[in-house]
């Protein structure tokens, strides 16, 4: 025996997880396979013993979540009284002949004890109950349940925004909402699975009908016809059995019914149905006095049963006198001298209530919650990974964690990406449907939501799944909803680099560095400049889009010109010279050719009289001439990007950093160089003029 071990799937989880299909498929071999009147009786019974432990788990449950598989309870035990009839009526119509007992002693049992052997009582009680639990019972917990879904649907917004508001005052964490969230969502879906299940017991009660008549009529014609029994002795036989059967299936049916009433009709308590019952209907003695007598005024009445009236009113007025009897010996009992209870206290305000603000963060609504759920299968927190590692690659730092939450006050299918605490782009994401972007070259229209890409704003429809092969065939990008967040979130997360670029993420990218070439870091920090003058130099870079990977030429331009002045401009200027090569490479990718924009010898010459004028800063251009050079450049752009060329301005090396910040905000995506900048083995072509258009 010490050898013998049962396989894994017999054990544990494993073997309860076996429980619903065996049950499946013994309910379906009882409908295909014959069974012997023994069998027949065991299941009955455990039919009958089956719904008594559904009431009375319906009756101590406190909650309806408490009993939340009672939906598939039902379906099941409605599924198993059905194999049961298919069962017992293939009995009762081969061996119905041989007598009453043919079917079982359970179903004999029924016919015969619970109708006295009177097939018209039989009927008449058969056919009540059933009218009973179709009727009343079922189709009453059918209502409650159709109505109690409705309401905790329509309720879901509220409680999510009850324990969102919560959850920001402190009053629970982020477990305790996630936990009520999840049983908000489950009630809505208890309720309406009730609503559903209901229809099966009802069926149920119209089977049992038609499933009576059948045996009758079919249990006459067999034994009348095959066994050439007399008309008397197979009505008796037959209608015995077939009552019987329907009885033994209606009354667990009824049970179950009742029980599902019970669930559904109850309010949320901290007492089972018991508690409440007693603890509610009586309660107070002056609602027993009366009813004592009203009942036993009624017992005074000429021809009324007085024994029973006026002995059920001494009964409800002994009951009002304990109960009254009670309460005054409660309130006559010496009070202890208890202290008030304190309403519990606000605590202090401490530095633990000072919640640092993340640096990136996305929140998103109720409906794209999959997205970033990993347990629903979403995507978006694997391609956020990516992304940071990609940035982390091209840029030259890694950047802070996303910290993602939901947002109730959004819309459903909105989001929004802040930085500090502070919105920097939002946008929609309908979960389930494609983005279909329009580049410019598309042949054709397509049915959806007209939108704009939140990254980049080109134009665009959202479409069902269906349509993205015939959106990519007609020359859209068809990309999903994740994606469509991703890329967003990467394209604000490379615009403002420099933001992202903070003391611990400098430190952090020194100690990295400092592993490999420890003298030359300690030699610049703080030696020569302090980490501040370094950030404003990186961040410099960052805010232009130059990446800052090649740390090691930064490190040593600045090792040598520090000395000679500690401006973080100035140090910018010189850093981007000896990354000259990489930044024309980042713009010009494996081009010897340089399509670039350069000023006009009149405006150039202005710009420079300019700058010796007012400083670097240009804040004293002539407003005049500071119009003239945005038109003119726009317009210069423009033709550049029609051209198919990056808008790239060429001008001196005293001028380059005046015109960039300058023109940064009206023309984003125009880059500014200095001829320093550009490498010796470069052919420059110039393409365009600013200042010298019509």
């Amino acid at each position: 025996m010490n050898g013998l071990k049962l396989p894994a799937w017999l054990t544990g989880q494993n073997s309860r997880a076996l429980a619903a299909p065996l049950l499946i498929v013994m309910m379906l071999a009882m409908m295909v396979l014959p069974l012997p009147a023994f069998a027949l009786d065991m299941f009955f019974s455990f039919n009958i013993a089956l719904s008594i432990i559904v009431l009375l788990t319906s009756l101590y449950t406190v909650k309806p979540l408490d009993f939340m598989v009672f939906p598939t309870v039902l379906l099941v035990s409605t599924m198993l009284r059905l194999s049961l009839n298919v069962a017992s009526t293939r009995v009762v119509l081969t061996e119905g002949h041989t007598g009453p007992d043919a079917a079982g002693k359970v179903i004999e049992a029924f016919g015969h004890f619970l109708i006295g052997g009177n097939y018209t009582v039989g009927i008449v009680v058969f056919v009540i109950l059933t009218i009973i639990n179709f009727v009343v019972v079922t189709k009453g917990a059918g209502r409650i349940a159709e109505v109690g879904a409705r309401f905790a649907l329509d309720a879901m917004p509220g409680k999510q925004m009850a324990i969102d508001a919560d959850l920001n005052a402190g009053l629970i964490g982020e477990q305790e909402a996630r936990t009520r969230r999840q049983t908000v969502a489950q009630e809505a879906e208890f309720y309406g699975a009730m609503d559903g299940a209901s229809k099966y017991v009802r069926g149920d009660a119209i089977a049992g009908i038609i499933v009576t008549v059948v045996n009758i009529v079919g249990g006459l014609i067999v034994g009348m016809v095959q066994h050439n029994l007399e008309f008397g002795l197979a009505i008796k036989n037959y209608t015995l059995l077939a009552i019987g059967d329907g009885l033994v299936a209606q009354i667990p049916s009824l049970i179950i019914s009742i029980a599902a009433g019970v669930v559904v009709s109850r309010v949320a308590s901290d007492q089972d149905i018991g508690g409440q019952l007693i603890g509610q209907l009586f309660a107070k003695p002056q609602v027993l006095y009366v009813t004592a007598a009203i009942v036993g005024g009624m017992g005074a009445i000429p021809g009324m049963p007085h024994i029973a009236f006026i002995m059920l009113a001494a009964i409800m007025a002994a009951g009002g006198y304990m109960l009254a009897r009670r309460a005054e010996q409660e309130a006559a009992a010496p009070k202890e001298q208890v202290a008030p209870t304190a309403a519990p206290e606000v605590e202090e305000a401490s530095w633990r209530d000072v919640v640092p603000v993340d640096t990136l963060g996305l929140e998103v609504g109720y409906r794209l919650i999959p997205l970033v759920d990993q347990g629903q299968g979403g995507e978006l927190l694997r391609r956020i990974r990516g992304i940071r590692k990609k940035f982390a690659q091209e840029v030259g730092f890694l950047a802070p964690s996303v910290h993602i939450r939901d947002n109730l006050e959004l819309r459903p299918s909105a989001y929004r990406i802040l930085l500090k605490g502070v919105e920097i782009g939002s946008g929609e994401a309908q979960s389930g449907q494609y983005l279909a972007i329009n580049p410019g070259m598309v042949t054709g229209s397509l049915p959806g939501i007209t939108t704009t890409d939140p990254a980049f704003g080109l134009p665009a429809i959202w479409i069902d799944a269906s349509l993205r092969d015939q959106a990519q065939s007609m020359g859209y990008t068809v990309v999903d909803a994740g994606t469509v967040v991703a890329t967003h979130l990467n394209h604000l997360i490379s615009t403002h680099a420099a933001e992202l670029l903070g003391r611990q993420e400098l430190q952090q990218l020194l100690d990295h560095l400092g592993k490999e070439a420890p003298k030359m870091v300690e030699e610049l920090v703080p030696k020569l400049i302090p980490l501040s003058t370094l950030q404003k130099v990186l961040q410099n870079l960052l805010t232009e889009g130059v990446h800052i990977r090649d740390m090691r030429t930064i490190i040593e331009t600045l090792t040598e010109n520090a000395i000679h002045t500690q401006d973080a401009n100035d140090l910018t200027a010189m850093v981007r010279v000896a990354l000259g090569r990489a930044i024309v490479q980042q713009i010009f990718p494996a081009a010897n050719e340089l399509s670039v924009m350069t000023l006009d010898g009149k405006l150039e010459r202005l710009l420079m009289h300019a700058l010796q004028a007012t400083g670097a800063d240009g804040t004293g251009i002539e407003p005049g001439l500071a119009d003239t050079l945005v038109s003119q450049t726009e317009q210069a752009v423009r033709k550049q990007e029609q051209l198919g060329h990056t808008p790239v301005l060429l001008v001196p090396a005293p001028l380059r950093t005046l015109l960039s910040r300058f023109l940064r905000r009206a023309l984003p995506q125009l880059k500014v160089l200095s001829h320093a900048e550009l490498p010796d083995t470069k052919t420059i072509k110039v393409t365009s003029l600013v200042g010298g258009l019509a």
